[in-house]
């Protein structure tokens, strides 16, 4: 193979690994809910009373309903634009900095929006008793 027919391959291969990658993602997604469809099939079976049934479907709706934690995901955010930073700093130069200063003052505000507007029903009825007593 010669050099031009390297260097050919290269942007075919890119963009197929741009169709491969979802697909897999999704073949991926569907295999590990199948086994989660099965049970709840075959306890389904199982049960006479369809309020259970109602019960079983609930529990795995509520994990679902969760609210996203800002914090986590804003420390976890910081993290990710320091060790960006660091990659450009120590091998790859200043794009990869700027791409690094960008991700983690990005997870800065969302660390910040988690603790302007809480989340969890705790906090919540907290920040209302709080706002009650004044």
């Amino acid at each position: 193979m010669e050099n031009t027919d390297l260097a050919l391959l290269i942007p075919i291969f890119g963009i197929l690994t741009g169709m491969v990658i979802p697909v897999a993602v999704f073949i991926w997604l569907y295999y590990e809910g199948k086994g989660k469809r099965e049970t709840i099939l075959e306890i389904s079976k199982q049960l006479d009373d369809p309020s259970k049934l109602q019960e079983l479907l609930r529990i795995f709706d509520e994990r679902r309903k969760e609210p996203i934690d800002y914090r986590r995901n804003g420390v976890i955010t910081i993290f990710v634009g320091i060790g960006l930073y660091l990659l450009g700093y120590l091998a790859l130069g200043s794009i990869l900095k700027g791409v690094g200063a960008l991700v983690g003052v990005i997870g800065i505000g969302t660390m910040i929006a988690g603790y302007l507007y809480p989340n969890t029903g705790k906090e919540l009825t907290d920040a209302v008793e709080e706002f009650e007593k004044e």
